[in-house]
């Protein structure tokens, strides 16, 4: 099997997803390919260049999956938008984790953003706000993903200790009576979706207060 990059990239997002970020190192990667580490050095010069390629990757997949917000009104492409990134960032175990602070190695990322800002500028709002939207949306995502997969890693697995009662054992009723009553009523594993869809709905209304048009 030829090794390239792609093939190096796409076998370690497998790890990734098996085994989570800590354990994800370019020894385990190697022995899966079945050749020795350096072999990786070809093309890769260390581990975050390797993870700035999957990160790359992810956020590829997910554009081209989800990009075409062609006609979207802004408020209906502002969901769209985060939701293809959430969707990415859950696709794999601790996505969420690796994908922050990478560096984006595809150019043709760069005609993704300015879709995305043509579609904010194209409802009026100036370059400036439409990138600060996109960012804060991106942020928010982001967190969320990362806090969503620290209670389920993967669909079906659960951190017990962030069930209801895990967390009522620790919650003071007497003390912290709000955070005992969203324990109750909304819990971290409670339907994230709602959760991440009433946040979204939060930041669209403070950007409808400097829209151009009503």
């Amino acid at each position: 099997m030829a090794l390239d990059r792609e093939t190096v990239v796409r076998t370690a997002l497998r790890l990734l997803d098996a085994d989570g970020l800590e354990r994800l190192t370019l020894r385990r990667i190697a022995g899966e390919l079945d050749v020795q580490a350096p072999a990786l050095y070809w093309h890769f010069k260390n581990k975050q260049e390797l993870l700035d390629a999957m990160a790359t990757t992810v956020l590829t997949d997910a554009t081209r999956e989800t990009a075409d917000w062609t006609g979207l009104p802004w408020r209906e492409f502002l969901p769209a938008y985060a939701h293809g990134l959430r969707g990415a960032l859950l696709r794999y175990r601790d996505g969420a984790k690796m994908v922050p602070g990478t560096y984006l190695t595809d150019p043709a990322m760069f005609a993704v953003m300015e879709r995305a800002l043509g579609v904010l500028t194209g409802a009026g709002f100036s370059a400036r706000t439409a990138s600060t939207a996109l960012s804060t949306i991106y942020c928010y995502t982001v967190g969320f993903a990362i806090e969503e997969q620290a209670v389920h890693p993967r669909p079906g697995e659960s951190d017990p200790r962030y069930t209801p009662e895990a967390r009522r054992r620790r919650i003071s009723a007497d003390t912290e009576p709000t955070v005992d009553a969203l324990n109750r009523s909304t819990p971290l594993d409670g339907d994230r979706d709602a959760d991440f869809d009433h946040g979204l709905r939060l930041i669209i209304a403070g950007l409808a207060a400097e829209s151009p048009s009503p």
